[in-house]
């Protein structure tokens, strides 16, 4: 194709947002209109399925639950006035808290304002907290912010560590929907320990986001924590930054909640337009679609060319693979469906791996995320006529017809800057792109019946462990590996039990192994 061709194409393909300066450029996809046209019908069908979505139609079966994310920027369009009521309520509570602990009347019991917040939470309510602090949280924000996202001991020791002497002005946000779920309990516990071994109360320093009656809503409550979020069971984790989950720290921190809020209502109202050409959320499922034959044959690799945007891959490798990696389609047929998701930023990877995907393995399609505005206030020239911000955009630019000189697709999202809204409203893009594109697939993207099966596994695991020290210590005498399976009836399990006695071994608790560690199946197993 020509350049008068390609320029042709380019606008007659390019989405424009005027209220929200955003543009998204699909034209470097190799969808032709012959495609297009076989899935009109789909995504008449698919804009129907998410009418009845925001409507309050079920959608997770497994837990007979709503989907209602859309509703936290537009309480109005909440089907009942209850649940319209309780978002408001919260957002009004949030703002309140925020308020009292900004001002001091809501402080540690040392006195002194609060200084950091030690945010607890996993997948989701990690993920979007960590990306909107990345990319929004201002140079001068009230509190710093830390994070405790997995169950790493090494992990949790470094970040209490970081806060040190802090801990005593340190106000810990739990997020966790049910209160149950392992990695944000043990986070808590462990931070709980951390406040005691200096004295503190736990509870004066401590506010949950959770569900209503949940174990952790019980706990707050009954150790009188300093206040407690909702979390809606219509909210799922990956669709939660909306919500209390992430409005609790982003407003904490000085965010433009409200902006944020307001710029997702608006591409809401946008991707709601029942028209394939017009709508910036059908654009990127058709993109995707194509790119992967409906199959997700291609991985999506996002570049965004900006810092402050450093999360954003990580965040959509969640919202997108957890909510389109399903082994099943909605009428129980094995599909194996999904997208994986990487990336970093730009130019950064530029030199990590734009090597291999301009002349490698021809198995991704990029996006590349620009970003208009350089900085706050003028740049130097870091040469004749070009400035640093120059250089970025140059690379963007030159990247983008590199992969394409080669046959590699790419699509662009432009937003003028990074603030509020823009972020908002790239968070409400992909949510949308990502329900219409499940739709055209014809998998459920609002539930996870794998990450269930793997805290089941995880649970499995740690019955075979309890049960394997008791065994152990009531023993008497060293056991083989292979004979405490026995005793176990776990022989199907041995593999596993080995790296269980492993571990335990390894941090000095409850068992020891003895002989030689080359020869697994020679090993003896004593009590420690």
């Amino acid at each position: 194709m020509n350049a008068a061709a390609l320029w042709q194409r380019y606008q007659d393909w390019l989405y424009y947002h005027e209220g929200l300066g955003l543009y998204l450029d699909v034209s470097r996809m190799g969808f032709d209109d012959a495609f297009v046209a076989t899935l009109t019908p789909k995504f008449d069908q698919a804009f129907k399925d998410m009418a009845a979505l925001e409507g309050g139609a079920i959608a997770n079966p497994d837990e007979n639950r709503m989907v209602g994310h859309y509703w936290l920027r537009n309480p109005d369009l909440a089907p009942q006035p209850e649940l319209k009521a309780s978002i408001l309520e919260t957002l009004a509570a949030i703002k309140d808290f925020t308020e009292k602990v900004h001002s001091g009347a809501v402080r540690p019991a040392s006195g002194s304002r609060f200084t950091d917040i030690l945010s607890i939470g996993i997948g989701g309510s990690a993920l979007g907290p960590q990306f909107v602090a990345e990319a929004l949280m201002p140079l001068d924000a009230p509190l710093n912010i830390h994070f405790i996202d997995n169950s790493d001991p090494a992990g949790i020791d470094r970040v209490l560590g970081q806060l040190g002497d802090r801990l005593s002005t340190t106000l810990t946000i739990v997020i966790s929907k049910s209160g149950g779920t392992p990695e944000p309990r043990n986070g808590m516990l462990e931070a709980k320990q951390a406040y005691e071994a200096q004295g503190l109360n736990f509870a004066q320093h401590a506010c949950a986001v959770t569900g209503s009656g949940s174990k952790l809503d019980n706990v707050a409550k009954s150790e009188n924590w300093l206040t407690t979020f909702g979390m809606e069971d219509w909210v799922g984790g990956r669709t939660s930054e909306l919500s209390a989950v992430g409005l609790v720290s982003a407003s904490l921190l000085g965010i433009d909640i409200d902006g944020m809020l307001a710029g997702a209502k608006e591409m809401d109202d946008a991707t709601r337009i029942a028209d394939l050409k017009t709508n910036p959320a059908a654009l990127l499922a058709l993109s995707w679609y194509h790119a992967g034959n409906g199959k997700g044959e291609k991985d999506m690799v996002v570049l965004p060319y900006k810092d402050s945007l450093l999360l954003f891959s990580r965040y959509l490798q969640q919202l997108v693979m957890e909510s389109l990696g399903k082994e099943d389609d909605l009428d129980g047929k094995k599909v194996y469906q999904g997208i994986a998701v990487y990336g970093n930023k730009g130019s950064t990877d530029q030199h990590a791996y734009v090597q291999q995907l301009r002349e490698g393995v021809p198995n991704f399609f990029m996006t590349f995320i620009e970003v208009l505005g350089d900085r706050a206030g003028s740049s130097i020239e870091v040469e004749a006529g070009a400035t640093s911000g120059d250089f970025l955009s140059g690379f963007l630019l030159g990247t983008r017809e590199a992969l394409f000189e080669n046959g590699r697709d790419s699509l662009t999202v432009t937003i003028p800057e990074v603030n509020g809204r823009t972020v908002g409203a790239l968070i409400a893009l992909y949510e949308r792109a990502v329900g219409l594109y499940a739709s055209l697939v014809n998998v459920n993207a609002y539930h996870q019946p794998g990450v269930e099966a793997g805290k089941k596994a995880a649970a499995a695991v740690l019955d075979l462990q309890r049960k394997a020290v008791e065994t152990v210590q009531g023993a008497g005498s060293a056991l083989t590996v292979a004979e405490l399976a026995d005793k176990l009836g776990a022989a199907e399990q041995i593999e596993t039990l080995y790296k269980i006695l492993r571990h335990l071994d390894a941090n000095g608790r409850s068992v020891k192994l003895e002989g030689d560690a080359a020869k697994p199946g020679s090993l003896k197993v004593l009590a420690d």
